[in-house]
């Protein structure tokens, strides 16, 4: 499932992208999804189906999936928000990554940062409308994937 609007890019344009990760019964069936927002209008959104795994590891391939694609429409200035706690403080440094199979997934996301002018991690409320199409994305390929 995706969606694009082509809207030219201007030099100090901003690419905010919107992650979100599911997984239902944690671990179970899990999905990754993203938005692109520009100007605040959504520019591109896919979601992804990724197996059995964790909320944890969906988040993380929710970025590592956005940062791909992101090149294509950019490799200036990116901002990435996502509802994880865990996920946002990872990646900026704050918090000590225990888990290997979480390590080399942010070693992916470092991966793709360098590809960037410049990469901004935040985190943001369950609330946030971007965020919440994201989750429904999700949802959306969960209940595709699983027959629901």
């Amino acid at each position: 499932m995706s969606n694009y609007e082509n809207i030219p890019a201007r030099k100090d344009d901003v690419l905010q992208i919107y992650t979100d990760g599911a997984s239902r019964n944690n671990p179970g069936p899990a999905a990754s999804a993203f938005v692109f927002v520009k100007g605040e209008k959504i520019i591109r959104s896919d979601a992804m189906f990724i197996g059995e795994d964790t909320n944890n590891v969906a988040e993380y391939k929710a970025a590592i999936a956005a940062l791909d694609e992101a090149v294509s429409h950019t490799r200036g200035k990116v901002e990435l928000y996502s509802d994880s706690a865990l996920l946002v403080n990872q990646v900026t440094g704050k918090w000590k990554i225990k888990k290997e199979h979480l390590k080399k997934l942010y070693d992916e996301v470092m991966h793709y940062v360098r590809r960037f002018e410049q990469v901004k991690f935040l985190h943001v409320s369950r609330e946030n409308e971007f965020i919440k199409q994201a989750d429904e994305l999700c949802n959306k390929c969960l209940d595709r994937s699983l027959g629901c």
